[in-house]
């Protein structure tokens, strides 16, 4: 049982970073390799200045960070186990979406 506040902070600021679709494909995106913002921008399909925000968010709960290249700066997971996470917690998902035990799962968008 979690109960350090510390602990708590650390999956609230998990969760709120994986609560948007454009953070969670940045998240895809860098686990495959490190990327400019412009070539962000433009792989997702959305402006400079709404990757800005973004970007901001992924860096302010330390899931991403900058790494100065020259006059550029290139982003990239904040640590390696990141994409591994990211991976067990698709897994997880995929595993428990085909198993559905609850029987209530379709009528309550439980479970």
């Amino acid at each position: 049982m979690l109960t350090a506040a510390s602990d708590i902070d650390v999956l609230v600021r998990f969760g709120r970073a994986l609560a948007d679709p454009i953070r969670c494909r940045i998240l895809l995106v860098l686990h495959q390799a490190p990327a400019y913002p412009a070539d962000l921008a433009d792989q997702l399909g959305i402006s400079r200045t709404r990757l800005s925000n973004h970007l901001a968010c992924l860096r302010d709960c330390g899931l991403v960070v900058t790494v100065p290249d020259g006059r550029r700066t290139r982003y990239e997971l904040a640590d390696e186990r990141l994409g591994h996470a990211l991976d067990d917690l698709r897994a997880v998902v995929v595993a428990v979406e085909a198993d559905r035990s609850c029987p209530d799962a379709d009528a309550k968008g439980c479970c």
